[in-house]
């Protein structure tokens, strides 16, 4: 996989709708503090979904969602787990589910215990944990080589309802990788 080419400014790539994004996302490489790997699966979030954080409007927690696009929004998912997402036109964001480890592997299997590749960043909570993602990450700039989104391989992209919500888990907003072995879950047969 090469990794040489940066995608386009952020500001003006990540500044379109989350459930667009989220699609060209998939297969791109990700890169944080010299860990990581393919995007495998995305969701998308928009300020109009009952099931996003930007629904009720903008607080202290979900303040990096209406901010500049190209950014990092970081929450802690059920008191446990820091969340990744890429913050898209106001209000929209991209959750990162889970990627293919490429790149630190030996740290990534120390962060998250294991050293079963198919362990370490499927799922949110994991590929936090296997990042190093926390707190101090939120609002960063996916703009430079140790926090950034790298051109990737071409992939055929699955698409089918969201998981692990309660309200609109029935939008096909989200995104794998077809035939990945590195999703959170599988996708649904149509």
């Amino acid at each position: 996989m090469k990794r040489q080419t940066k995608l386009p400014r952020p500001t003006a790539w990540f500044d379109r709708p989350a459930e667009a994004v989220a699609r060209d996302l998939i297969g791109v490489v990700l890169m944080v503090r010299g860990c990581g790997g393919i995007v495998t699966e995305t969701e998308a979030y928009g300020p109009d979904d009952p099931a996003s954080h930007s629904f009720r409007g903008e607080g202290a927690r979900n303040a990096a969602m209406f901010g500049p696009p190209g950014r990092a929004y970081v929450y802690r998912s059920y008191g446990i787990h820091w969340c990744l997402n890429v913050v898209c036109a106001r209000g929209h964001a991209v959750l990162l589910r889970a990627l293919e480890p490429q790149y630190g592997l030996p740290v990534m299997a120390a962060r998250r215990g294991t050293d079963v590749p198919r362990l370490l960043a499927t799922g949110p909570g994991r590929l936090g944990q296997a990042l190093g993602i926390g707190l101090p990450d939120n609002h960063a700039a996916f703009d430079h080589p140790d926090f950034g989104f790298f051109a990737g391989d071409l992939a055929e992209v699955l698409t089918g309802p969201r998981i692990g919500i309660a309200r609109a888990a029935d939008w096909p907003w989200r995104f794998g990788i077809k035939g990945s072995a590195f999703l959170s879950r599988p996708f649904r047969s149509p």
